[in-house]
């Protein structure tokens, strides 16, 4: 703990916010995106164009694209039908929980039942 506090020491005011990068793909290789995002004080990660695949950018970046999918499953979500931003933020954040409620409940059946776990299936 002491070696957290002395490294941070020199650190004053509030706990950073901003993210140390950001991670974008070939569509947004130009200087100017790259200048915007220093001049935040962020460091851009951006793939280059013309170069050859396996950066490393798509194995983090799947994660959100990964994340809109499991969104989309919710019609609700997919077309956007709400006027107010309220409404349509409660419906996120409804589908959100129920996202997390199912892979909570997979992650505890097999973590409960281990490999000779047999759901569903009679036992003879």
């Amino acid at each position: 703990m002491s070696a957290f506090i002395d490294a941070n020491r020199d650190r004053v005011g509030a706990p950073r916010r901003r993210p140390d990068r950001l991670l974008a793909d070939r569509g947004y290789d130009h200087d100017r995106y790259r200048r915007e995002v220093r001049k935040r004080g962020t460091g851009p990660q951006i793939a280059r164009r013309g170069t050859a695949h396996g950066s490393g950018l798509g194995r983090q970046g799947w994660v959100v694209e990964r994340s809109f999918a499991w969104l989309h499953r919710f019609r609700r979500l997919l077309v956007r039908y709400e006027r107010r931003a309220d409404i349509h933020e409660a419906f996120l954040t409804l589908a959100c929980c129920m996202i997390c409620f199912r892979r909570l409940k997979a992650s505890s059946r097999s973590f409960v039942c281990g490999s000779e776990c047999k759901v569903g299936r009679p036992t003879s």
